[in-house]
């Protein structure tokens, strides 16, 4: 049952951040019986949601924390899907990782394999068998895999709905400025521009802003905004049936460079374009359109799909992947600031993650158990030792 929040009842939780981690993390806090207050600084999925392409992936998680964060929220995304309107548009469609030659795809099959042996679902697809998945694929690569656990969701109405089923009070246009603390060195709220909220936990899921909340109090993260492009299609007939990337993909995600780097990803979707991805690249919140990156990612698109190159190419967007030094996310609480709750860094993979992270949150708020992976994903791993306390003050903006 879903809490509904009064308006009258003081937050238990102020979430900073309305994208698809900040929803989750409402939505699990308030069917655990918190009332929880959601502060941002723009519309509903305003940054890095409303940019992303609505990835549920395990297919591109190597063995380790972060696929079982991945298969938990796979789980949970397929309960979401029963429990909110049908217009978040939830597919479970599948992955087909495919490698262009044969080195690559003995790489690739080593690592379904190991992939297979944590849990996920990797079938090995010869050659022969590529076009019986995708038939517009072009000839000559080697193999692929199958990741039937794949699968999409339109990103920014899946928030929305997550927000709605919570029960949270909104706060929309409004900035959070700086956090609250006590002079014990606690958090007890927020200042925004409309004013004080006061609560006494604060959840950091302010995506690829996420490093500067309560940088001032030695509680900031080194979260840094790596720019990535998507092109979008003119409507078609189901020419992609799954999403479909190579094998380069995964090495470029935990690539740890500036430099520009694309892989090609190919997916259909529901409504018919078809979205065209990825690329990678450190240039701060710069968004800038970049023809060198567009014109890479068309090329990769026909490349893969040559009954692409005749189609148009309606928009293109940016957005900002919010990433941590070691690819991982950070998720609890900051022993640096008690109150402090982390759920951010998940660089492209926050909307998959959402649902698994959102739930680790709500268990680190209600003094539930942790399971021994996602000790992988504390923020202390990033953090120093807890400073002195310190006269009640504000400490500065997100």
């Amino acid at each position: 049952m879903v809490l509904a929040v009064s308006p009258t009842r003081p937050p238990d939780v102020i979430v900073v951040g309305a994208g698809a981690v900040g929803a989750a993390c409402a939505y699990h806090a308030a069917r655990a019986g918190l009332s929880v207050t959601v502060v941002d600084r723009g519309p509903v999925a305003g940054g890095t949601t409303g940019a992303g392409e609505g990835n549920l992936l395990v297919s591109d998680k190597e063995p380790g924390p972060e696929l079982h964060l991945a298969l938990l929220s796979t789980d949970l995304w397929r309960e979401l899907a029963d429990a909110l309107p049908p217009d978040i548009e939830y597919e479970a469609k599948g992955g087909l990782v495919v490698a262009p030659d044969a080195g690559r795809l003995d790489a690739l099959r080593a690592l379904a394999a190991a992939q297979s042996a944590a849990g996920a679902e990797a079938r090995p697809v010869p050659a022969a068998a590529l076009r019986d998945l995708e038939p517009h694929l072009a000839p000559g690569l080697a193999g692929g895999v199958h990741y039937p656990q794949d699968a999409q969701v339109m990103p920014a109405l899946a928030a929305a709905r997550l927000l709605r089923a919570s029960g949270a009070a909104l706060r929309l246009g409004e900035e959070v400025t700086a956090l609250l603390t006590t002079a014990a060195g606690r958090v007890r709220g927020v200042r925004t521009t409309r004013g004080d909220l006061h609560a006494p936990c604060v959840v950091n899921a302010a995506g690829a802003w996420a490093g500067s909340l309560g940088r001032a109090a030695g509680a900031g993260l080194p979260v840094r905004p790596r720019r990535g492009f998507v092109l979008v299609t003119e409507p078609l007939p189901r020419v992609v049936r799954h999403k479909v990337y190579t094998a380069d993909y995964v090495a470029d995600v935990a690539a740890d460079t500036a430099a520009l780097r694309t892989s090609t990803v190919v997916e259909g979707t529901a409504a018919g374009p078809v979205l065209v991805g990825a690329s990678r690249e450190l240039t701060g919140y710069d968004r800038t359109l970049s023809l060198p990156a567009l014109r890479r990612l068309a090329a990769g698109a026909v490349a893969l799909f040559p009954v692409l190159a005749g189609v148009r190419a309606l928009r293109t967007y940016a957005g900002f992947r919010p990433c941590l030094p070691d690819r991982l996310p950070a998720i609890g609480p900051d022993p640096r600031l008690p109150g402090l709750v982390h759920a951010c860094g998940h660089e492209g993979a926050g909307i998959g993650l959402a649902p698994a992270t959102g739930l680790l949150v709500t268990r680190a708020l209600t003094g539930g158990e942790l399971p021994a992976w996602a000790r992988a994903f504390r923020p202390e791993r990033f953090a120093t030792a807890p400073k002195e306390p310190r006269p009640e003050t504000p400490t500065p903006p997100r």
